[in-house]
């Protein structure tokens, strides 16, 4: 099969998603100009750069009460942070929770159960339990073909590991599973993993 993007797949749902999966989940915590939080997950994430240290997510929708966005990308033009956490398996009930299209005054922390915990180096609430957490200053949104298309790119300028996914050293994965999204409506989680050296290593 072949088909180009502009004419139509023909099938029952888009397989777009399901081609590029898996995909990491941000799940991204902001704080509004006056106070108010969100907390939302994005599958459009990943890291970009090790020095410095540097993510990214994209956001695709807009929301009528944002005007030509959604709450997190609002929130981070008046404030330009954001911290993004790490979605374990065992949290899966609760970031689904959080993917509603909520109006811009709710509170996803106190809608989802989500344990709040203050950032240490941003302005910003993150998920308290989360495995992991990045907290980010904006260095950029760009804005993509689309009519709600924007990329965030944020520096990470402090870290979160919870001690019993340290082990050895290692962060490791196995001990909080992450989930995954991939097409349709479906997940994935990862409950195992293997190393490969590279050539010349």
């Amino acid at each position: 099969m072949f088909y180009r993007p502009e004419d139509g797949h023909g099938l029952p749902h888009n397989p777009f998603n399901a081609v590029v999966s898996p995909r990491p989940i941000g799940w991204i915590s902001t704080r509004g100009a006056d106070g108010s939080e969100n907390l939302a997950p994005y599958s459009f994430f990943n890291a970009v750069a090790y020095v410095p240290p540097q993510v990214m997510f994209a956001s695709t929708s807009a929301k009528e009460d944002r005007g030509d966005t959604k709450d997190s990308v609002a929130n981070i033009r008046e404030t330009e942070v954001f911290c993004v956490n790490i979605v374990a398996y065992d949290q899966r009930h609760v970031m689904n929770t959080t993917s509603g299209p909520w109006p811009k005054d709710e509170d996803e922390f106190d809608l989802s159960g989500a344990p709040r915990a203050d950032c240490e180096a941003i302005p910003c609430s993150r998920v308290a339990d989360s495995p992991a957490s990045l907290e980010c200053r904006l260095t950029q949104i760009v804005k993509l073909p689309g009519d709600a298309n924007f990329v965030v790119f944020g520096e990470v300028v402090g870290v979160h590991l919870r001690d019993d996914c340290l082990v050895d050293g290692i962060f490791d994965v196995l001990k909080f599973n992450p989930l995954s999204r991939m097409g349709y409506q479906d997940y994935t989680v990862v409950r195992e993993k293997f190393a490969l050296k590279r050539p010349g290593q």
